[in-house]
């Protein structure tokens, strides 16, 4: 009797034992998720062209507002209620949902100081956080890399869901990486062709330091290209994203956010806005699919307990003039405002005062936030960064998370 119970006491101490040891997607797997809790993520959207936030977030109580759109406005019984005041464009059903059910916060007359209208200027002032009067080469998150990643064994913090990086993922010395299809980034990179300009590149003396360069890089995304493609086949989404490019692109995002790779930034594109003509239809239409992707991918992520782990920012280089133009659109504008979604959102609903019709500048609404401060928030309050060094000054903090 005393072997037998010495014996299940072993049992007993082996299995304990071993559940310290247990891997910890196995723990996760206890409680009904793919990834500890914990892993914080950011999702950039970028809606590019110059999205107009005042038929995005809509004054309906304002009669400035239809005054200077009397074509385009948009009308009170057609908008989405957010409150007395302001209402949402009527494509966006889905995110106006997860408004009432506090995953959705706005900020309104986000711009910077001295705002450039000119699409290309304006995206290197948001893609590389800089003053306007300044010209950088690297951008936000390409310095969150080469401040967080040094010695990482895969450079796959910040992958960017396109066919082209942009300034925003370029560090000093860490990228981001950009692609369409894991699987086939995997295929090309992985051809004979690349994997044989390496082996040249190591058969030769060490004495070309001059592309030594190119072929660590080349190495470094041939080793990305195969981990992420494994980690890429650890989860297949049960939801049915939209046919869209937008959709294909949130369900790679999802799959890969509910794998355990190590990615923390995400970035991907939408657009264009540059609505100079035909305003209406072409708005509509671009915001049909961000609703539709974007309510998709929040569902996908609370299935699988992420969402409280996951931040969504969206952002456009600049809005539009407040009054209409006279072929049925806007024109080159400045503050905006965006849109944060998130399970771990401190505050929620209109996070701030919406736009200011009566206080323009040149028929131009007033910045009255500067993006740099969101980018500090997330960069300190979500990622954990050193934000004063990646923005190279301190901006003040929000306090949505």
């Amino acid at each position: 009797m005393l072997i037998l119970n010495r014996r299940r006491f072993l049992q007993v101490g082996s299995l304990a034992s071993a559940a310290t040891l247990m891997p910890k997607f196995l723990k996760a797997f206890e409680k009904g998720q793919l990834v500890p809790p914990g892993n914080k993520v950011l999702v950039v959207i970028q809606l590019s062209g110059g999205n107009d936030g005042l038929n995005t977030v809509i004054p309906y109580r304002n009669d400035i507002y239809y005054k200077m759109r009397p074509a385009l406005g948009i009308k009170r019984e057609a908008a989405l209620s957010l409150n007395d005041d302001w209402g949402l464009h009527p494509s966006f059903t889905g995110l106006k949902s997860l408004y009432d059910d506090g995953s959705m916060g706005i900020l309104n007359s986000v711009g910077y100081p001295n705002p450039d209208r000119s699409h290309f200027r304006s995206m290197d002032i948001w893609h590389t956080g800089s003053e306007s009067k300044d010209f950088w080469n690297t951008g936000w998150i390409g310095r969150y890399l080469d401040a967080q990643c040094k010695g990482c064994d895969k450079p796959t913090q910040a992958l960017e869901i396109d066919d082209t990086l942009s300034l925003a993922m370029k560090g000093e010395s860490a990228k981001g990486l950009a692609f369409t299809d894991p699987n086939r980034l995997y295929n090309t990179s992985n051809g004979s062709y690349f994997k044989d300009l390496l082996n040249a590149h190591n058969a030769h003396d060490e004495e070309h330091n001059n592309v030594d360069y190119l072929y660590k890089t080349m190495a470094e995304t041939i080793s990305s290209a195969t981990y992420i493609q494994q980690q890429f086949k650890t989860y297949k989404s049960k939801e049915t994203y939209p046919n869209t490019a937008l959709g294909r692109d949130m369900k790679v995002i999802s799959e890969l956010i509910m794998s355990d790779i190590n990615t923390k930034v995400y970035y991907v594109s939408h657009g264009s806005f540059d609505t100079h003509v035909g305003q209406q239809k072409q708005q509509e239409r671009l915001f049909q699919q961000l609703d539709e992707a974007v309510s998709v991918f929040v569902q996908d992520l609370k299935k699988n307990n992420r969402f409280q782990d996951v931040m969504v920012m969206t952002f456009s280089e600049f809005g539009r003039r407040v009054g209409q133009n006279a072929s049925g659109g806007t024109d080159h504008g400045t503050a905006n405002n965006m849109f944060l979604i998130g399970g771990g959102l401190q505050k929620k609903g209109m996070l701030n005062e919406g736009a200011d019709l009566t206080d323009l500048q040149d028929g131009d609404l007033k910045y009255k936030v500067d993006f740099k401060s969101v980018y500090a928030t997330l960069l300190n309050k979500w990622l954990s960064a050193d934000d004063k060094a990646i923005l190279q000054q301190q901006y003040g903090y929000l306090d949505f998370i």
